[in-house]
């Protein structure tokens, strides 16, 4: 079981802040997981796809997307950030 967090416009697209689920057996890496989700479709896809600009964090340290996700470990998904 991982929790997954969404920020800013990711939580106003999916209509949620976070959730619970199984890890599937074939999702080991944040990019794994970025497709599985973005494979439900519709605002998953649009704003989760392949060719979206989406940062992430695995128990609060910045990954990428061959950073491995185990049970148990907290993802977060958030736009990139610009500073000014």
């Amino acid at each position: 079981m991982i929790t997954i967090l969404y920020f800013a416009r990711l939580r106003e697209t999916l209509g949620k802040g976070s959730e619970t689920l199984d890890l599937p057996r074939d999702v080991r890496d944040i990019a794994g997981l970025q497709r599985m989700l973005a494979s439900r479709g519709g605002p998953w896809a649009e704003i989760l796809g392949q060719d979206r600009n989406v940062r992430a964090a695995v128990n609060q340290a910045m990954a990428g997307g061959t950073v491995a996700v185990a049970d148990g470990d907290e993802v977060a998904f958030f736009p990139p950030v610009t500073g000014g």
